[in-house]
């Protein structure tokens, strides 16, 4: 008896709190009430009456109301706040009580907008106040407007920051200024606990201190926070400045900017501490130590001073080779000039794959110092090898003299001073070229890009995504230098960003960092519309440098372009990136690949397969082979060297005339799913074929699922395939998909007859999107409630008139 009496006491308790002030809150509604020409309208419900004034008075009464029976508690719910409504959760889980349906309505009503079908909301609170924070944030929504969002004892952001699991950041930087401002402190010390991705969506240019707060908003949530996906979208025209920013705080490297306060979270002893040598270097190489900050800045003089040198002397002059004798020499003297005469050793290919063939004085410079060099007496192999060495940017022209004393600062030039990697003496390193800003001799860092010797560094992130971010030449070597040492990355995804021949500086990065101990990266997504090498030469490329990697989907629109302007004549890929040697044994589980038009050779995409021997998924889109004999070579392949294949993958590919290549792959008993989407697979012989497929299906018993979308199958073929599922057959079959296939509701009504004459019992699932089933609703809504008795059926509501072209074809 104690429980009931002690709910009625309550009960007893919610109506005496409110009888005053819903006496008040009467009184008040029917003033105005009396002077209204129109009469008074119907009073509310007393209950309703009691709800909203303790909705209006939770400060106080927010205790009792959580001691409420749950009965009450339901009714009063959907009329608090969103701030107590979130506070009483918990509260309101462990009477029973659910408040899902009550933040579903609140996004309908106050977002008014419908989530992706493709999105799985498992709880819509965190999804609002999720989207809550963004609006807020960003100035979109009034809180003032809507007395369910506005409460004044509640902040809106902070109350909702710890729901915040993704924030995305648009246009100019908004938010990042309000978020690292102090009043908000609280909010960001909660968003770097809570936060796991940033996105950054259609970027425009910046100012300083909008760059300035950001960094700040990347130093707390991506050093000091949780933050571990960093995602940048749509950014047409990237800002040099920024996106180094944003990749350099990404990768873990720290500088505070100028004028601003040193970080409190730090600490004093970690704002002291030089970098260790273990930290990696990042855009310096990350195979030995980095130079320490004199070294470099005598490196950069000595390029500036050697500029100058160029364009007072005849042009035939072999260019001064910078040793690290003659650096630290011109350090100590106060810039000595060295007058060792050069060498150089043979360019990378990360130099020549960028050179535009140039004309004029500066070609006839760049020609006869390149002959001069080539004629230097042997005793030069004896002389200190070089640090570095420095070249002019494309496309600065050479021959001007300086007049007066200050020309020298005014006429300085961009130049190339990014070290790509090192020989195996430890000695010389080879240099890849970067556009840098004008350099003084203060500054020997280049354009945007900070002194990172000076830098600190600190935890980074583990998944990086650039979609649809046009890569310059400078932005390009930037990531590939800063990948070199991430060992901490994961994922990596480069989508569209118009690499052309910067993929050969991204391939030799990735060797790098795989051979970095610790290395991480598992997954790697890379799409664009062209590429300078053909798609299988890349993927063997990628597969050689990545061993460890285990997710690899690669996709070229256009067919390669060996005379694209942007890749010179004469610099084609280099040995070590292609060759026709065998590939390593490597640990691919998920192969997926997007053909450019055009017929693929068929022993390359062999030779990958064959190196992959842990192969789980291989997924082939728009791919061509020169004959059904290549397709079937490939097939050959994944039996013998793949046999831990499970789901295979063909899409969009003309197999008319490989059917018995498909009969094959249907008695495969190591696959078990299958997927023929777009392939035209009853394009021929469909009498013929079709029972041959049913045949071989019914003798596989590991086959668990079959994609057939796009396939005009007809209801002849489906009844044909509904055979599968006959008594006799010994198939496993549990997932079918048939969208798009011409399928009316007759045809779909006589399939689920026949599942049930033959007691099959549930199967599984059962797509149907995109059918004409519209052609007659009261046929079609039967036979899916048939279905519905032996499988889960998902469908949508097509109009089937604008399949006219395929109704025409299977007439």
């Amino acid at each position: 008896m104690a429980a009931p009496e002690a709910w009625r006491a309550r009960s007893c308790w919610f109506c005496e709190v409110a009888a005053a002030t819903t006496m008040e809150a009467t009184s008040r509604e029917a003033a105005p009430a009396k002077s209204s020409a129109s009469g008074p309208s119907a009073p509310p419900a007393l209950f309703e009456l009691c709800g909203r004034a303790v909705s209006a008075h939770m400060g106080v009464l927010e205790s009792g109301v959580w001691a409420l029976p749950g009965p009450i508690l339901q009714s009063i719910l959907p009329l608090l706040n969103i701030y107590y409504l979130e506070r009483i959760e918990e509260t309101a889980l462990k009477k029973g009580l659910s408040t899902q349906a009550i933040w579903r309505r609140l996004w309908d009503e106050l977002m008014k907008t419908r989530p992706s079908s493709l999105e799985s909301v498992t709880c819509w609170r965190a999804k609002f106040m999720e989207a809550f924070f963004s609006h807020v944030l960003r100035g979109t929504i009034d809180v003032s407007s809507d007395k369910r969002l506005c409460d004044q004892r509640f902040s809106p952001l902070l109350h909702s920051s710890r729901h915040v699991r993704q924030l995305t950041i648009c246009n100019m930087l908004q938010g990042a200024t309000e978020l690292v401002a102090e009043p908000n402190r609280r909010v960001l010390e909660t968003l770097a606990s809570s936060l796991h991705t940033l996105k950054f969506r259609h970027l425009l240019f910046s100012d300083v201190a909008a760059q300035q707060s950001l960094r700040q908003l990347l130093h707390q949530l991506i050093h000091h926070g949780a933050v571990s996906q960093v995602s940048l979208y749509s950014w047409p025209v990237p800002e040099s400045a920024l996106f180094i920013l944003i990749l350099t705080m990404s990768a873990g490297f720290w500088q505070p900017g100028p004028g601003s306060l040193p970080c409190r979270l730090c600490g004093e002893a970690s704002r002291g501490r030089a970098p260790s040598r273990d930290e990696g270097s990042l855009l310096l190489g990350s195979r030995r130590p980095r130079r320490d900050a004199a070294e470099r800045c005598a490196a950069a003089l000595m390029a500036t001073r050697r500029k100058s040198e160029v364009k007072q002397m005849p042009r035939a002059v072999p260019t001064t080779r910078v040793t690290r004798r003659s650096t630290q020499e011109s350090l100590a003297v106060g810039g000595t000039d060295s007058k060792r005469e050069l060498n150089p050793p043979a360019t990378s290919y990360e130099a020549s794959s960028t050179k535009q063939p140039s004309s004029g004085p500066a070609a006839t410079s760049s020609a006869s110092s390149s002959t001069s060099s080539k004629r230097a007496p042997a005793s030069s192999a004896s002389q200190p090898k070089p640090l570095k060495r420095f070249k002019r940017a494309a496309g600065k022209k050479g021959g001007r003299t300086r007049q007066g004393s200050g020309a020298e600062s005014e006429d300085l030039y961009d130049f190339v001073f990014i070290v790509a990697g090192e020989k195996e003496d430890g000695e010389e390193m080879e240099i890849g070229e970067v556009a840098c800003g004008a350099l003084d001799g203060s500054d020997p860092s280049c354009l945007g890009l900070p002194a990172l010797e000076t830098s600190q560094r600190f935890r980074s992130i583990s998944t990086l995504e650039l979609f649809t971010v046009p890569l310059s030449t400078e932005a390009a070597l930037t990531l590939c230098h800063l990948l070199s040492s991430w060992v901490s990355l994961e994922s990596l995804t480069l989508s569209y960003n118009g690499l052309g021949s910067n993929i050969f500086r991204l391939l030799d990065s990735l060797r790098a960092l795989s051979g970095q101990a610790g290395c991480r990266l598992r997954a790697l997504h890379l799409s664009d519309l062209f590429s300078p090498l053909p798609i299988l030469e890349l993927t063997r490329a990628i597969v050689r440098a990545l061993p460890l990697l285990r997710v690899l989907s690669i996709r070229v629109d256009h067919p390669s372009q060996r005379d694209n302007p942007a890749v010179p004549e004469n610099a084609g890929p280099p040995s070590n990136i292609i060759g026709d040697e065998e590939i390593p044994e490597n640990c691919l589980e998920q192969l997926e690949m997007g053909f450019p038009r055009g017929a693929q050779p068929a022993p390359l995409l062999c030779s990958v397969l064959k190196a992959s021997g842990s192969l789980q998924q291989l997924s082939l889109d728009s791919a061509t082979f020169a004959s059904p004999q290549d397709f079937g070579l490939v097939l050959q392949t994944l039996k013998e060297y793949n046999l831990s294949l499970k789901r295979l993958s063909f899409h969009d590919m003309n197999l008319a005339d490989c059917q018995s290549e498909v009969l094959f792959l249907l008695q495969n008993l190591t696959l078990q799913e299958i997927t023929f989407s777009f392939c035209r697979l009853f394009e021929k012989r469909p009498a013929q074929f079709l029972p041959e497929m049913v045949a071989a299906m019914k003798g596989n018993s590991t086959l668990k699922g079959l994609r057939l979308p796009g396939n005009r199958l007809g209801n002849a073929g489906l009844l044909a395939l509904a055979d599968v599922f006959s008594e006799d057959s010994s198939s496993s079959l549990c997932q079918l998909d048939i969208s798009s296939n011409c399928i009316k509701p007759d045809g779909l009504l006589e399939f689920a007859k026949r599942l049930e004459r033959w007691g099959r019992g549930a199967f599984g699932h059962l797509r149907l999107f995109q059918n004409w089933l519209d052609q007659d609703a009261v046929t079609a809504r039967e036979a899916i409630r048939r279905l519905r008795a032996t499988c889960h059926v998902v469908s949508d509501s097509w109009d089937s008139s604008q399949a006219f072209a395929d109704y025409v074809s299977t007439m």
